[in-house]
């Protein structure tokens, strides 16, 4: 859970770059993504914001996206209403594809708020389990870039934030 919501652009552009930095990280636990975004503000847009966010995922190695990967929650642990049977074989095929890519598997559709369907996660994870490690990396880091999307809208809220009481 999120700390910072509903900030709206202006005050997350105003706030101290500690603060800052740390609001960032709660969206993206990497360190380096969040100083770097931070340090670019002031953001005239949300689709600035973005961009910029978009360019300094694309800047961190393939070591430190790994370790950002790891921060994530397993498709098995996420949704408490599934079945025994269907987090099991969510777990299972997780491990595979920890073993086969060497990173753990992500997909975005896990944090968005209308939530997931767990048999969609397993379908996905069998596709994905046959693509070359190439492409896999590719498909990874766009899957985190969206997750970075809807955690920066969750910390942004919407436009102009939410009213102070």
């Amino acid at each position: 859970m999120l700390m910072h919501q509903g900030l709206g652009l202006e005050t997350f552009n105003d706030l101290p770059r500690r603060k800052a930095v740390h609001a960032l990280y709660e969206c993206c636990c990497s360190v380096a993504w969040a100083s770097r975004v931070a340090d670019g503000r002031s953001y005239r847009s949300r689709a600035d914001l973005f961009s910029a966010a978009d360019a300094e995922l694309a800047e961190l190695s393939d070591g430190d996206i790994d370790a950002l990967a790891a921060t994530l929650p397993e498709p098995g642990k996420v949704c408490a209403a599934m079945d025994s049977d269907t987090r099991g074989a969510l777990v299972t095929a997780a491990r595979a594809y920890d073993e086969r890519f060497g990173f753990p598997y992500v997909a975005s559709v896990m944090f968005g708020p209308e939530g997931f369907e767990p048999r969609e996660i397993l379908v996905d994870l069998g596709h994905r389990l046959d693509n070359d490690d190439r492409t896999e990396r590719k498909i990874m880091r766009n899957e985190l870039a969206e997750i970075n999307h809807i955690r920066l809208n969750r910390l942004l809220g919407p436009e102009g934030g939410w009213p102070r009481y």
